[in-house]
């Protein structure tokens, strides 16, 4: 599967992933934009922006606490935890749009995730945030201050946490390989990583059972699960 570039994979040092809903789809937890995608049968509008929280956020906060007992239910699956097995033989860092804590679950101990964490929460007025896998019984919840709390993630129409993003933008900036598995590269800014990892000579590689708005810029364009072709990955290191 990886024939073309084992050489090359072999002699990286760094590895950067950036990885989307398509990586947790074989740990049970729906993507958004694929066949079967969540925006399929909700409107985003409705349950994904600030506004919509703001008019109803009983009805958010439903959706989200959905979400949240699907993922803590769902467990790493072989692709999560490849990407914490390459660990033992080259610098990894996950540059993840997801917002179920698989890879930090799985063992990869340097993540970024740029759209936030569903098991935290912050207060929309104070300075208050925390993590939590408690389900809430009265929604919405309330913050000691009074006001209410959201989930800690990032909403359509909000702005990349910076530090995060301008750290993102470093690692792919000097990576030797940057792996793109399970995301459709759909959302900005996230999808502007390959971008800035190509014009630094990495080797880009593609893992996803459907083509793209990139796979004509990969070197290696793999139309595959993470689960399935990674662990390869990590046999071609281990020999």
């Amino acid at each position: 599967m990886f024939e073309q570039i084992a050489d090359k994979l072999k002699n990286a040092k760094k590895i950067v992933f950036v990885t989307g809903a398509g990586i947790s789809q074989e740990s049970g937890i729906p993507t958004f934009r694929g066949k079967d995608g969540l925006w399929r049968k909700y409107d985003p509008m409705k349950l994904a922006t600030i506004d919509s929280f703001y008019e109803d956020p009983k009805l958010v906060w439903e959706w989200y606490e959905d979400r949240r007992k699907n993922i803590l239910s769902a467990q790493p699956n072989p692709g999560h935890k490849a990407i914490a097995d390459l660990e033992k033989y080259k610098e990894v860092v996950v540059l993840t749009q997801n917002i179920d804590g698989l890879h930090q679950r799985a063992g990869s101990t340097n993540v970024l995730e740029l759209h936030g964490s569903i098991i935290r929460i912050k207060c929309t007025v104070c300075n208050f945030h925390d993590e939590t896998t408690t389900i809430f019984e009265n929604l919405p919840p309330l913050c000691k201050c009074g006001n209410i709390l959201r989930p800690d993630v990032v909403w359509f129409g909000e702005a990349l946490p910076q530090d995060v993003w301008n750290d993102a933008i470093i690692h792919a900036n000097s990576c030797d390989i940057m792996i793109i598995a399970g995301t459709s590269l759909a959302v900005s800014p996230a999808n502007t990583l390959p971008i800035y990892a190509k014009q630094n000579n990495a080797i880009l590689l593609e893992i996803n059972p459907d083509e793209t708005i990139m796979s004509g810029d990969m070197e290696l364009s793999l139309k595959t699960t993470s689960a399935k072709a990674l662990p390869e990955l990590v046999s071609i290191l281990e020999s």
